[in-house]
């Protein structure tokens, strides 16, 4: 009986990338085109004779990538998914730093 052998990717540090985009990123540029999406059925105009809506929908999520991909140019894998926890996250501060706002002694001593 022979054994059955399946090949296996041996490189598990490589990214997956889509138009040198990670995969995480691609959701920047879906929600992007979502929001467009909404904003674009609530104004009206023209820009170079083309509707407004459709330059909205269309065109902001396909300047995104290239605004994206030079924004992470030397940046580490999942940039954009630790910069966005960072603003969203609470800031935890140092606790043995010096209050700004408190001038006076917090304990009054007898």
């Amino acid at each position: 009986m022979a054994l059955q052998v399946t090949p296996v990717n041996r490189n598990l540090q490589t990214r997956v990338t889509f138009m040198y985009l990670e995969f995480e990123d691609l959701f920047v540029v879906l929600g992007a085109a979502a929001m467009m999406n909404v904003v674009g059925h609530f104004v009206g105009g023209e820009i170079a004779g083309m509707p407004m809506n459709l330059v909205l929908q269309y065109g902001v999520p396909l300047l995104v990538v290239p605004v994206l991909m030079a924004f992470k140019y030397g940046k580490p894998r999942g940039y954009v998914r630790d910069l966005a926890l960072w603003y969203a996250r609470p800031r935890a501060y140092c606790a043995l730093s010096k209050d700004r706002e408190i001038r006076s002694a917090y304990l009054r001593e007898e």
